[in-house]
């Protein structure tokens, strides 16, 4: 696959690049290239990042980190199978316990919800950093919903991580996460307040919390021109002032 000139591969993580110090330097470089694709488009274009993550698959498959990139990349496209399959291989190689909750959302999308809630519980949880931990308990509350048990999804996002006026980098998706528990559970005044908390902490547009807060709230939003202004005679298309965040 095609690779921009101004792609280098020095892009990448110093400690990837120590990982792939143990390849020949040509090699190592043709794999840190790919790699910086498939950071760059993970989120874009997540079918690109898959295409560049199988080429650097297919050259440096015993290295930790191409496997771990291949899981992300298979992960973004749904491909649950495949990336718990490259999560596992990553950490066999590392022995590290950071991959355990995106593992345990594989197996939410491979439709067994009680593997991850089993895996929510198990010993490997309390080796995560605090950033883990917050992420392995959105698992465990999505797996709750996966089984239609709302009420339990509800308790398990009730944490001192929720509490807290702290905003952490976490802070607004698991406000998020226990808003729209909340309203699936009927819930709407209580949910409406933790879609205001959760916006308030939402620096970066990680969620769509300000456009469900409008949409309790009665607020529509419409096309800036009407009609008649908007029929331009070049025929061109008319601006709109809908706009949407990715979850």
């Amino acid at each position: 696959m095609p690779i921009p000139e101004d792609v280098t591969g020095e892009e990448i993580d110093k400690d990837v690049r120590q990982e792939l110090q143990s390849l020949p330097k040509t090699l190592a470089d043709d794999v840190a290239r790919n790699l910086v694709m498939v950071a760059r488009l993970l989120d874009e274009d997540p079918e690109g990042a898959y295409g560049y993550s199988k080429v650097a698959l297919r050259l440096a498959s015993r290295v930790a980190a191409v496997r771990e990139a291949g899981g992300f990349a298979a992960y973004a496209n749904q491909k649950y199978g495949e990336a718990l399959a490259e999560f596992r291989a990553a950490r066999r190689m590392t022995g590290s316990v950071d991959l355990w909750p995106v593992m345990a959302d594989c197996e939410r999308g491979l439709g067994r919800p009680e593997k991850a809630l089993e895996m929510a519980g198990a010993p490997e949880v309390q080796k995560l950093d605090k950033a883990g931990q917050v992420e392995m308990r959105l698992v465990a509350a999505g797996a709750r919903r996966d089984m239609g048990q709302l009420d339990a999804a509800i308790v398990t996002l009730q944490s001192p991580e929720l509490a807290s006026n702290s905003v952490q980098p976490w802070t607004a998706r698991l406000r998020y996460a226990y808003a729209d528990a909340l309203l699936a559970a009927g819930r709407e005044q209580e949910a409406r307040e933790w879609f205001a908390k959760a916006v308030e902490s939402d620096r970066d547009g990680s969620t769509d919390a300000s456009d469900r807060l409008a949409a309790l709230d009665g607020v529509e939003f419409t096309d800036a021109l009407g009609d008649d202004e908007g029929d331009s005679e070049d025929g061109g298309e008319k601006p709109s002032a809908e706009a949407g965040d990715k979850d």
